[in-house]
């Protein structure tokens, strides 16, 4: 509610504002006896949001990242003793890329989920799938090198890269694995399968490997243009690709012989007492 404009021309019109006092005794008095009024500055529009007022202010960033300065702006505002009722919170880029960030980790654990699923599905194990999964951590060596070596920050766009890694770096790891399976059926002992699984699978891990690679240099690079905001996601691909590739010939045989090892084990727990024996070992 406001007064007529002929009623805000004099600070005297205001100060003769009658105010009800008290409802149990009406008794009405004027603005004057209570309050001063004097001219001053103030807020055209006044925002609210939530049914609370609100005062939004902006600002672009400049030779540093919106999560570099946001980081900022936190501590120093976490430092403020605020009085009651008052409260803070980001909007704009910066609200948005937290929701962002949100929704993709989202997506990376359903994808490692359905992986799992689906490569638990196909080689009838739920220990066999967790060997090839000790891939996927390994990326993140890679892309977190990556990422310092070009001087690039973790993004929106490096974090859609590492979400493309999970399905491509799993691939070697079933290549080697599902060969190693094969010769071992053929009647090839562990070991020896796994050594052949590297030394065969190695050109095809290898070509895949260099084929992601080069063609991801052109979006890592910049080379393209408007691919400065995407090249973190090329160079965080061609991190992790390399680091995973190299890793999972040593790293998921390994984890491969102590799955193994722990499925015999199990089994043997299983069928013991189903056989008779005591301790559960035989069988």
């Amino acid at each position: 509610m406001r007064l007529d404009l002929s009623a805000r021309d004099a600070a005297a019109d205001l100060e003769r504002l009658p105010l009800l006092v008290s409802a149990a005794e009406p008794r009405i008095i004027r603005l004057e006896q209570v309050a001063r009024v004097q001219a001053s500055t103030g807020p055209n529009q006044i925002n609210r949001r939530d049914l609370a007022r609100e005062v939004a202010l902006s600002a672009n960033v400049y030779g540093r990242s919106v999560g570099e300065v946001s980081a900022d702006i936190t501590a120093a505002l976490k430092q403020i003793d605020f009085p009651p009722g008052y409260s803070w919170r980001f909007g704009g880029s910066t609200k948005n890329m937290q929701e962002s960030f949100g929704y993709a980790l989202s997506s990376l654990f359903l994808a490692v989920l359905f992986i799992y699923m689906i490569l638990a599905s196909q080689f009838k194990s739920f220990l066999q799938p967790m060997a090839l999964m000790t891939s996927l951590p390994l990326t993140l060596i890679g892309v977190v090198l990556a990422l310092l070596m070009f001087g690039s920050t973790l993004s929106m766009f490096s974090i859609i890269g590492v979400v493309m890694l999970m399905g491509l770096v799993t691939k070697n790891a079933i290549l080697l694995v599902d060969f190693a399976i094969r010769a071992r059926q053929e009647g090839m002992e562990r070991s020896q399968a796994l050594l052949m699984a590297a030394k065969v699978r190695l050109r095809p891990i290898l070509m895949t490997t260099l084929a992601m690679i080069f063609g991801m240099v052109p979006l890592a690079f910049a080379l393209t243009e408007g691919s400065e905001q995407r090249a973190p996601m090329g160079q965080a691909v061609i991190g992790g690709v390399i680091t995973s590739s190299l890793l999972t010939l040593v790293v998921v045989p390994v984890a491969y012989c102590y799955l193994d090892d722990l499925a015999q084990w199990l089994r043997r727990r299983v069928r013991g007492p189903a056989d008779g024996s005591g301790d559960g070992i035989k069988g």
